[in-house]
């Protein structure tokens, strides 16, 4: 029965995907950003009710930008749930832009794309990031730079937080958790190490019950501290995000 659920769901998955990329395609040149964010939002919560994951939130997310979100990182499921709970703009290692169906999505969603291994690339980020933040959006990035094993949090990079203290604006830090019917944490939508993205894919879709949850934080300003401090300080304030929900 596990199978027979996870392969259903995959076939409505990729229908789902294929219906978004037409939609980016044919109808987002139209479309304004007010339009185009409503409609990556409303695809996202889609997908999460298709793949039988339901949403949870807590806190109280700010209600339009500029801001930078600040969050864990657990799985390729995690842009998806933020998305779900409200539209931002991603930064993401490049990568992805190349990845078949997956990169056009994430682009035509808005996505900022970086080469992590090059430190002028990241400077070229850190200015069109604070360009956005300076123009209202919300951007969001994940600062431990990889997916963690969802027990302890990896150290934050201070880098792209300069984005923010250039463009004067507010950082939430907010907590990704995903946990199983009982209210235990789940690995299911895990993806580090050696783990594949198709394994990962496929345990999310076999597994029964899995509820997303995401607690926001209080916005905060930088008070004259460097990124570094910052993102030290963002760290502790995702952290306690993380207690509060429970984790194990």
């Amino acid at each position: 029965m596990r199978h027979a659920r996870a392969l259903w769901r995959l076939l409505r998955l990729i229908g789902h995907a294929a219906s978004g990329l037409w939609t980016i395609r044919t109808r987002f040149p139209g479309w304004s950003q007010a339009q185009r964010e409503q409609a990556v939002q409303a695809w996202a919560a889609r997908l999460l009710t298709l793949t039988g994951i339901r949403l949870q939130t807590s806190g109280a997310p700010v209600a339009a930008g500029p801001v930078l979100l600040v969050a864990n990182h657990i799985s390729w499921l995690d842009i998806v749930v933020m998305h779900a709970a409200g539209y931002c703009r991603f930064v993401s290692k490049a990568d992805v832009a190349h990845w078949p169906l997956i990169g056009s999505l994430a682009t035509g969603a808005g996505t900022l794309y970086i080469e992590r291994a090059s430190r002028r690339d990241a400077m070229r980020v850190v200015h069109h990031m604070r360009d956005r933040l300076a123009a209202g959006d919300v951007v969001a990035i994940f600062p431990e730079g990889t997916t963690g094993d969802g027990r302890a949090l990896l150290p934050f990079h201070a880098n792209l937080v300069q984005a923010a203290i250039s463009a004067d604006a507010p950082v939430q830090p907010l907590a990704l958790r995903f946990v199983d019917g009982t209210g235990a944490t789940s690995f299911a939508p895990s993806f580090i190490g050696d783990e594949t993205l198709v394994g990962s894919v496929w345990r999310t879709l076999a597994a029964e019950g899995l509820v997303a949850q995401v607690r926001y934080g209080a916005p905060q300003e930088h008070g004259g501290r460097d990124r570094r401090a910052w993102a030290l300080a963002l760290q502790g304030s995702v952290a306690q995000l993380r207690a509060e929900l429970g984790h194990l």
